[in-house]
């Protein structure tokens, strides 16, 4: 589905929402407290500037009594074929975000990613897939990219663990590549990247993919992924334990001016690996 139709359609919910709503004789602030988010937050659903969790979705339906209609309309909208389905609803979340911080254990984070690097990633994870269902994921992942283009972009911090820097995905031109692109980023003043070297040892989330993203009129959000599998929560207690976590990952992570050098020195390193092959 296109951007300028998926949008008409979560307009539609909207309208929807607020017609149901009315003619159920009940105020947005009372919807609220029913379903367990602010007045606010059923204001920006009917117009289309948030799009609601499913669990609010179904929330709606019970409160006021339309028969799963919300819920099948929103399973139909947040479906993206370029998403896995317990991923699309963070890449719509990641779009209002003020601030995102993220650590990545092993591979470069999809809004930093290159079209090439973006490539060998999911031929990877894809062997037998066809070329455009390939390219189709690719697209998905350069439209996430954008995201830094943006005038009204989120403050992206990003700590990277060297491994990310050592692994030739998609061979030692295309990292060389990469790493210059994310460089760009940073002179760019787009991104702050920190690395975390491997001298730092062990670390507070060993292995684990981690984001934190920041909202102008919500709770924060933590987001961890495993094999096949995302976890999403804005839990108090969860997203402190993961702040203080992060935290401690930039305490331990190299000075912005020090990761710029160490990027520097990978690129260079696969330039010259390319040359040679």
């Amino acid at each position: 589905m296109a951007n300028g139709s998926r949008q008409a359609a979560w307009e539609f919910f909207g309208a929807e929402l607020k017609r149901r709503r009315e003619n159920a004789g009940i105020t947005q602030a009372e919807l609220g407290a029913r379903v367990f988010v602010s007045g606010g937050y059923i204001g920006q659903f009917e117009q289309a500037i948030r799009k609601p969790q499913l669990d609010v979705a179904q929330r709606i339906d019970e409160i006021l009594q339309t028969d799963g209609f919300f819920e099948r309309l929103w399973k139909k909208l947040i479906r993206d074929q370029r998403y896995t389905e317990y991923f699309a609803e963070v890449v719509e979340l990641e779009r209002l975000a003020t601030e995102i911080c993220e650590f990545a254990p092993a591979v470069v984070p999809g809004r930093l990613q290159t079209r090439e690097y973006a490539q060998a990633v999911f031929l990877a994870g894809n062997p037998f897939a066809t070329d455009e269902y390939i390219e189709e994921l690719v697209k998905g992942r350069m439209d996430r990219a954008k995201l830094l283009k943006d005038a009204t972009r989120p403050v992206y911090w990003v700590i990277l663990h060297e491994t990310v820097l050592r692994i030739p995905v998609g061979g030692p031109a295309v990292m060389a590549h990469q790493l210059d692109h994310i460089l760009a980023l940073m002179q760019e003043r787009k991104v702050l990247v920190q690395v975390l070297p491997f001298a730092a040892g062990a670390h507070p989330e060993m292995g684990k993919l981690m984001w934190l993203m920041e909202f102008e009129d919500a709770p924060p959000t933590v987001y961890t992924e495993a094999v096949r599998s995302g976890n999403l929560v804005d839990e108090p207690m969860v997203v402190k334990r993961t702040r203080a976590a992060y935290d401690r990952l930039r305490a331990a992570a190299l000075s912005p001016e020090a990761s710029l050098a160490l990027i520097e020195s990978a690129a260079e390193d696969f330039r010259r690996c390319a040359s040679t092959t």
